[in-house]
Order: C-alpha cells, then sequence, then structure tokens
C-alpha cells in the first residue's frame, strides 16, 4: 500500500515538502487523539491502508500507535529515516509501579542530526521534534520538556509541571520489529485491564498552545488547559457525543443505553 501523502497533507493543512518541524506540527494540531475504537470495543489495526483510511479520508482521530506510524509513513515518503521505539509511561503512575511498554515514538535522522518525534500522547504530547537523547528544556509553545538518561540507557522525557519537572514516559532507544509494536497495540487495545478499554480520552491541540479534553479515567471532565492554567468542566455522559462533534470534529457517535459509546449508525 503506497503512503497517500498529499492526501494527509491536505488532512493537516500544509503544502510542498514540509520538513519535519512543520509536518510535526501540524499533525499534533490536526488530528484529535482519541481511543473511541477500543473504548466501544473495535480491534485497532496499524496495516498503512487501515490507518490512512480512519485518520485520513475518515477524518477520525486514533492514539498514539496510530498517531505515530501514520507519521513514520509521512516521513519514509519524505525520504527520512524513522526507527520506531517503545516506551513505559508513568504520567499518573504510583511510585514504584512498572508500566508495560505501551507508547510508541519514533527516532527520526534529518541530515545527520537525530531526533525524537511523537504527536501521540493523550495527556500532552510534544508539539514540536526535539534532539534525540538527554538534554533541554525545550518550550514549546509554553509548555516546556526536557530528557533525562537513566541507569540502564532508558531516555526519560519529562514536563514542567507546577514548577516540578515529572516523568512522563521511559524510552527503550532500541528499535523494535512491527511484531513487538503489534503486541503492544493488541494489549492496549484489547486488555480488561487497559485504561483505554476501560476509560474514555480524547485531546485536541491548538495552535497557541492550548489542549482541550475529554476523559472519564478521574472524573468525567472537559478540560481546557494552558500552561499557565486550566478549566475544568464537569459532564453528564448524555453530553458526550455532543462535545466529541462541537470540541474534537468527531461525527457520528451516540451512547447505547449502557452508557458506552457506539456509532450512531449502529
Amino acid at each position: 500500500m503506497a503512503f497517500e501523502l498529499d492526501a494527509y497533507l491536505g488532512r493537516i493543512g500544509v503544502g510542498g515538502e514540509p520538513a519535519l518541524r512543520e509536518l510535526h506540527r501540524a499533525h499534533v494540531c490536526s488530528i484529535p487523539f482519541e481511543n473511541l475504537d477500543p473504548h466501544r470495543g473495535v480491534p485497532v489495526a496499524l496495516d498503512l491502508e487501515s490507518l490512512q483510511r480512519k485518520l485520513v479520508r475518515g477524518g477520525r482521530g486514533g492514539y498514539c500507535f496510530e498517531h505515530n506510524l501514520l507519521l513514520k509513513g509521512a516521513l519514509q515518503e519524505l525520504g527520512m529515516d524513522v526507527e520506531p521505539l517503545l516506551a513505559r509511561v508513568r504520567w499518573g503512575a504510583p511510585a514504584g509501579i512498572v508500566r508495560p511498554r505501551t507508547h510508541l515514538v519514533l527516532k527520526v535522522a534529518v541530515a545527520g542530526e537525530l531526533w525524537q518525534a511523537d504527536v501521540g500522547f493523550g495527556a500532552g504530547t510534544l508539539l514540536e521534534p526535539i534532539p534525540f537523547g538527554p538534554g533541554g528544556p525545550y518550550d514549546q509553545s509554553g509548555w516546556r520538556f526536557r530528557v533525562i538518561e537513566e541507569d540502564g540507557g532508558a531516555l526519560v522525557l519529562q514536563t514542567e509541571s507546577a514548577g516540578e519537572w515529572r516523568d512522563v514516559y521511559a524510552v527503550d532507544p532500541k528499535p523494535v520489529p512491527q511484531v513487538d509494536i503489534e503486541l503492544s497495540n493488541w494489549f492496549t487495545a484489547t486488555h480488561p485491564s487497559s485504561a483505554f478499554v476501560t476509560g474514555l480520552i480524547v485531546t485536541a491541540n491548538r495552535a497557541d498552545g492550548t489542549r482541550v479534553s475529554l476523559s472519564d479515567w478521574t472524573e468525567q471532565a472537559l478540560v481546557v488547559r494552558t500552561p499557565r492554567d486550566g478549566v475544568v468542566t464537569p459532564v453528564e455522559r448524555a453530553q458526550i457525543p455532543a462535545l466529541l462533534r462541537e470540541h474534537f470534529g468527531l461525527d457520528g457517535f451516540a451512547l447505547t443505553e449502557s452508557g458506552r459509546l457506539a456509532l450512531a449508525a449502529d
């Protein structure tokens, strides 16, 4: 399956042959993060045709595996070398808890330089790529990130929150084959203990750095957050389909009698 570069660039609103930074930011600000398929019991396919049908032609969003593999296809089509890496999410994890490697990031080589790209972290992804390896801090529309290296070689992305640096995820710097990505995706999308199966999270990133999220992970609420402050608005379950349409451009969803999301056509 060939990568449909013109359709992808049209989806994210850029033309020509954009550089990595422009492409990354445009993707983040155009395609929402969402776990609606795992939430409603639909498996997530990672082949290129499925990704383009859903996120490009279908106007949907996705989660890390979908976002970053779609970006990988675009970058390779533009002639860049890309290696996928798996990471353990630490954001929101209790101290001492080791989570499985259920997050995907990319190592990108451009003109002799290495970059970490990630357009698919729902709680607050990078807006632009950062140099690969320890470094920073990096300011991105007011959000601040840095990377530290731990004993053993893990590269830990951190973000500044309330004046403190907090771990986001720990990247294993070794590239992984597609079969390992498929296994991590299967667990994330189908395992009964996965938060993407039991809960809902949808996030949109605006060009000015504002993040808009709808989630029921801690409380059922719509959250609008900037680097300086945030507004949390509790919502009723019945409001969710309208909120998906209004804030994230995700139309055609309804609630079942049990309160789960489903396609309205179903």
